[in-house]
């Protein structure tokens, strides 16, 4: 099994994880949290090519707002391993989530997933692996624009020897990113990726994971299937000129559940997090800050009737 030593070193600046466990096929999952960990637990879950380094900002929001807010690396990604077969399907992905859900107890957790992983939120909850407080899904639907999702994975695929320089990361990025506000940040680009023997840059992920088989009907089909069984308080959130979820995909989906909300980002795509984090935390806290006190009066009137 590939570790995340054995392809390449971290940059100084890349932090060690606080927490490790592991999958139930043995896979190492590399994890941070802030907060207090008796506050109501979030698990934060990056998007394919991401880290758990994205939530950073949010997860410390959430942390100061009294939250135990837990983020990891998706396998393949980040400080987590490489799958030793190439085992990058969803339901690995579902049940890696199912194993940090695991460590909190009998508590339910709050899931906010984007991309990749909103997918796995999406599946642990409405096939019933996960019995969860709230669901938050960014930039992810039943319905995606195939457009958009084959210019993620060209970027993704871009470059496969390595960059030279975080220079020339930081230029492929705003390139990728024409709407995102500020220029890419150094610290975040020394999390993303690792420094190989040969001198090279490469991104902190398995380049098998986009080899897995994608089945889009079979994809629609499952998807479509777990949002008409949500019965949880649903925020699907996303950026208001994403690529990869439109208005459509947004319309089907409150269609598909009629209770879930909706809201769009302005000024931001597909990487919303990143290019408003401002607004993507200030949005996801208070919809999770209502839940959670709904959730409060509601055991307090059991409580008041037991």
């Amino acid at each position: 099994m590939k570790t995340s030593t054995e392809v390449g070193t971290c940059l100084p600046a890349a932090p060690a994880p606080m927490h490790v466990w592991r999958s139930a096929d043995g896979i190492r999952l590399a994890g941070d949290s802030w907060g207090d960990p008796d506050g109501t637990p979030v698990i934060l879950l990056h998007g394919s090519g991401q880290t758990r380094h994205s939530w950073s900002g949010t997860g410390r929001a959430l942390g100061d707002a009294g939250f135990f807010a837990v983020a990891f690396d998706a396998r393949g990604h980040g400080d987590s391993d490489w799958s030793p077969i190439g085992h990058y399907s969803l339901g690995a992905m579902v049940r890696d989530l199912e194993c940090v859900a695991s460590t909190l107890g009998e508590r339910r957790p709050m899931i906010v997933g984007a991309g990749l992983g909103g997918a796995a939120g999406l599946l642990a909850v409405g096939e019933n692996y996960l019995n969860a407080q709230a669901l938050v899904l960014v930039n992810i639907a039943p319905h995606t624009e195939p457009a958009g999702v084959s210019r993620l994975q060209s970027f993704m695929r871009q470059k496969p020897g390595g960059f030279r320089s975080l220079d020339e990361i930081a230029d492929v990025i705003r390139q990728f990113h024409p709407q995102q506000l500020q220029s890419p940040n150094p610290e975040g680009l020394t999390r993303s990726v690792r420094f190989g023997d040969d001198g090279k840059y490469r991104w902190h992920w398995d380049p098998r994971f986009l080899a897995w088989p994608r089945d889009l009907p079979r994809r629609h089909s499952r998807f479509s299937a777990s949002a008409r069984k949500l019965k949880l308080p649903t925020l699907l959130l996303r950026g208001e000129s994403s690529e990869i979820v439109s208005e459509a995909g947004v319309e089907e989906f409150l269609r598909l559940c009629p209770h879930a909300e909706s809201a769009d980002v302005q000024d931001a795509g597909h990487m919303v997090a990143c290019e408003r984090n401002d607004v993507f935390g200030e949005t996801v806290l208070r919809f999770l800050v209502r839940q959670a006190r709904a959730d409060q009066s509601a055991t307090r009137r059991a409580v008041a009737y037991s």
